[in-house]
This record gives structure tokens, C-alpha cells and sequence, in this order.
């Protein structure tokens, strides 16, 4: 088995006391939340208590100012143990990183330490009914007003969108100039105009709250502007591939989760008269999933470290990640099939991953539109 080297002692330190939360905080309850449809705010301050939210921010904002490995070992964990209510990783990895880099010096100091702590639970509001993969097609408007401006539209399938206190909008400031006319907006829960709707019902992700989002002449003041007007393309485009590579992360964690869960089982498992892992396809099937996964884990520790050394590029971070998702379903699929008719059952942890991975192939940008985005590059 080949060995990883990306983390240190203090990481493992730090994984170890991840799990235990994770264990003994959200483990036991996660059945109740995938029935509520969302996961407790109180987690996420018990959680804020313990440093597991935006590790990366600064110090001076109320961060520990750590490695990107830290967020590795945290979307690891909650990964492997199908804890997929959980929304920290858009939370820390996505919303977080938009603010620290873009944002003015009041907008750091008002929302970052809440952030910190769990106080402020945030989500991206980019896809809406009628744009996904292509942000460029969004039609949600801010017009400028004064010294405001004033959003008007919808968004669709936004993690943390029940739960949300603060929203980074994305928003068309100039609908003549394209992507060029792209801003990002903070605003508030509880801004007139401002409507959160129902949770959405998927098929998988049950304790995961994803909302739409409605904005009808939602005045926010200026300085709610992220960043320059007219650049919000731009900052998604070079925030993307952070994200593509934590959903890969997400990825090979659930799929080594997966193929634990499958060893163990078809080692009880009896048919004919012996275990299920006495069978040489059994074996055969197990051998091909544990290769294919060590060999995507070895690629995407790989992508880590380029990551870590702001070396990973737009192309190589969509090949991880539509690389590993399709690999994720692939394995969980073979996986279900080894545990039978018992896999198609809820309360067996391979039924909830058969459910909850399929999502990983579509959001953060589709696989089709990560392998244009890859033949792209290679054909230029």
C-alpha cells in the first residue's frame, strides 16, 4: 500500500480530534437531521469552539491562519463517515476564502470572526433555475441606485441556503457586457426583498439544507459590493479550483469509506454456504476498486500539493475533480452490487453514499464542462 506524506504529526493530531467530534456530535444524530432536512446551527458553533471553521483565515481575524490541509482533514472526515448535512466545506473552502481575498478591511473584520466561530453560517448563490454550469447566463441583476444597489432574481440549489446568515450573491451589474458586467454582493438574512424558500427535496443529501433564493428589489448599500464591480467573474474563475479540488477530496474519502464498508461486509455476508468474500469475483471486483482508488488518491494528493504551492491550474483542478467523481460513483455502484439486495437498503451506509455521490458529477461545474474546459487546454 503506498504510504501518504502530505500531512505532519499536527495534522493527524488534528484529524484525530475532528473524528471524535465528529463521532460523538454528529454521528448519532444525522438519521434526525436527514428527516429535519438540515443540520442544527448549534453544530456549527460547537464546532467554531473547536477551530474545525475556516482554519485558514487569519489570525487577525479571528483564524489560525493554517495550511489548506487543515480543511483537507476535516472534508476527510466528514466524508468518510457520510456526514453529508454537513456544509463546512463550502463554508470554509468557498465562502471564506471570496471574503479574505477580495474584501474590503471592514468586510473582513465584520463577518471572518463570526465566520471563525460559527455565529455566521454563509452559502454562494450562483446557480439559478435557468443557469448552472454556465455562470455567464445568470439573470439576476444589481442596478446601481445612489449610493446602493438593487438586486433582483432567483437562485436555485444553494448548500447552507436555509441556514444562511450571509450570501455572496452573484449578480449581473452591467447584463450588456457579459461576463465583464459579473459583480459579487453580501447581503444579509433578513434584508427586505430578501426571501429564502423551501428546502429542496433531493435525492440524495437529505441532511443537507439547498434552497432557492429570491430577491425582489433587495436595497443593499454599496459597500456590500465583494471586490470591484464588473470582476465577479473573474474571482470565481480563480476561486473554482480550490473548490474542484475539495469536492475530489469529498470524493476519495467516501470512496475508500465505501470499499471499508464492502470489505467488511462481504467478510460476514454467507451464500452457498460461505462468505461473500470467498468468491473469486468478490475478490476480483475488490481488487480492481482498492487499485483504481489508491491510484486516484496518489493523483490527487499530488493535486494537493500543487495546490498548496498555488501551482494548480483551472485544467488539471477540473480533471481531478471530474476524474474522481466518476471513479466515486463508479466504486460505490460496484460496491452496492457486492452487498446485494441488503445495499439497496437506507440503513445501510452504501445506500445513502449510492444517493448522496451522484450530485459530485454535476455541482462545481458538470463533468461534461470540466473535460471541455480540459481539451480546451490541451488542444491550444
Amino acid at each position: 500500500m503506498i504510504p501518504r506524506t502530505l500531512f505532519t504529526s499536527d495534522h493527524e493530531t488534528f484529524r484525530d480530534t475532528v473524528r471524535r467530534f465528529l463521532e460523538n456530535e454528529a454521528v448519532p444524530h444525522h438519521e434526525q437531521w436527514e428527516k429535519d432536512g438540515q443540520v442544527p446551527a448549534e453544530l456549527w458553533r460547537k464546532a467554531g469552539e473547536q477551530g474545525f471553521l475556516c482554519p485558514m483565515v487569519a489570525e487577525e481575524y479571528g483564524g489560525i491562519g493554517a495550511d489548506f490541509l487543515y480543511s483537507v482533514v476535516v472534508s476527510e472526515e466528514i466524508a468518510r463517515l457520510g456526514l453529508t448535512g454537513i456544509g463546512w466545506g463550502l463554508h470554509t473552502d468557498i465562502v471564506a476564502p471570496y471574503i479574505e481575498h477580495y474584501g474590503s478591511e471592514e468586510q473582513k473584520q465584520k463577518y471572518l470572526p463570526k465566520m471563525v466561530t460559527g455565529e455566521t453560517i454563509t452559502a454562494i448563490a450562483m446557480s439559478e433555475p435557468a443557469a448552472g454550469s454556465d455562470l455567464q447566463g445568470i439573470k439576476t441583476t444589481a442596478q446601481k441606485d445612489g449610493d446602493h444597489y438593487i438586486i433582483n432574481g432567483s437562485k436555485t440549489f444553494i448548500t447552507n441556503g436555509q441556514n444562511a446568515d450571509l450570501v455572496i450573491v452573484v449578480a449581473k451589474t452591467d447584463p450588456t457586457k457579459g461576463a465583464k458586467g459579473t459583480s459579487l454582493f453580501l447581503v444579509e438574512a433578513g434584508t427586505p426583498g430578501f426571501q429564502k424558500g423551501t428546502n429542496l427535496n433531493k435525492i440524495g443529501m437529505k441532511a443537507q439544507d439547498t434552497s432557492e433564493l429570491f430577491f425582489q428589489d433587495v436595497r443593499v448599500p454599496a459597500d456590500a459590493l465583494l471586490g470591484q464591480e464588473g470582476m465577479g467573474f473573474i474571482y470565481l474563475m480563480q476561486e473554482l479550483p480550490q473548490e474542484r479540488l475539495n469536492i475530489a477530496v469529498n470524493a476519495i474519502a467516501m470512496a475508500e469509506s465505501a470499499l471499508e464498508h464492502t470489505i467488511t461486509y462481504v467478510k460476514e455476508r454467507k451464500a452457498f454456504g460461505r462468505s461473500v468474500a470467498e468468491f473469486q469475483n468478490t475478490q476480483f471486483k475488490l481488487a480492481e476498486m482498492h487499485t483504481e482508488v489508491e491510484a486516484a488518491r496518489v493523483y490527487l494528493d499530488r493535486c494537493i500539493e500543487l495546490h498548496l504551492q498555488k501551482k494548480l491550474d483551472v485544467p488539471t483542478a477540473a480533471a481531478v475533480k471530474y476524474f474522481t467523481t466518476d471513479l466515486q460513483c463508479k466504486v460505490i455502484d460496484e460496491c452496492l452490487q457486492l452487498h446485494g439486495g441488503y445495499g439497496y437498503m437506507w440503513e445501510y451506509p452504501i445506500a445513502r453514499m449510492f444517493a448522496d455521490a451522484r450530485v459530485q458529477r454535476i455541482y462545481g461545474g458538470t463533468n461534461e464542462i470540466m473535460k471541455s474546459i480540459i481539451s480546451r487546454a490541451i488542444l491550444s
